[in-house]
């Protein structure tokens, strides 16, 4: 039996048995060669995002399949609740800590909330729609700026202490660390001026 799990802007998510299909249905609201294109481009990045977290170590679902014609990636299926359900400030330092080598690999995830990270004996991460790879330590300090945020607004009672831990487990496995927590202030700061 099929059933739809979730859904977003982009994508829809089946759920057959052990395996979950996202799907990147047409917007009719683009030009069709432009949609094509955006959505193919989306899920061939997704696809190798997925297979690059395998090889660096980082717990996510496997990737089964991927068809940049049907715009479909078939992947495991991960069984346990979402992080933003079960947070505790235990769990922020390992959050951290997998941050940090995402970012040691030149991973971007881009929507790092705890709606994304799925406990299963260990932090799982999904959703790979908005992740690219790149070098820029502005990126990362984004990224990192993205989870303060989200720990902010959904953990605000244990919030400060979480932060505490993302930032220590951060620095034990990135080591461009430093670099990334001084852009991060920069970050904030524009991000303050702009209120």
């Amino acid at each position: 039996m099929t059933e739809l799990i979730g859904h977003g802007a982009e994508a829809k998510l089946y759920k057959t048995g052990e395996v979950v299909v996202k799907e990147r249905p047409q917007k009719n609201y683009r030009l069709p060669e432009i949609d094509e294109k955006l959505r193919k481009q989306r899920t061939r990045k997704e696809a190798k995002i997925m297979e690059t977290m395998q090889k660096i170590g980082i717990p996510a679902p496997k990737l089964l399949k991927m068809c940049d014609k049907t715009m479909k990636i078939e992947m495991s299926f991960l069984d346990g609740p979402k992080v933003r359900d079960v947070m505790t400030i235990e769990l922020a330092k390992e959050i951290g800590q997998k941050v940090g080598i995402l970012h040691k690999n030149d991973i971007i995830h881009s929507d790092l909330t705890t709606s994304n990270m799925i406990l299963k004996n260990e932090i799982h991460f999904i959703d790979f729609g908005l992740s690219f790879v790149s070098k820029k330590i502005e990126d990362k300090a984004v990224d990192l700026h993205l989870l303060e945020r989200a720990l902010q607004s959904k953990h605000h009672k244990i919030c400060k202490e979480c932060i505490k831990q993302v930032i220590e487990g951060y620095k034990e496995t990135n080591p461009q660390a430093e670099e990334v927590l001084k852009r991060l202030e920069t970050v904030e700061k524009r991000g303050r001026n702009k209120k």
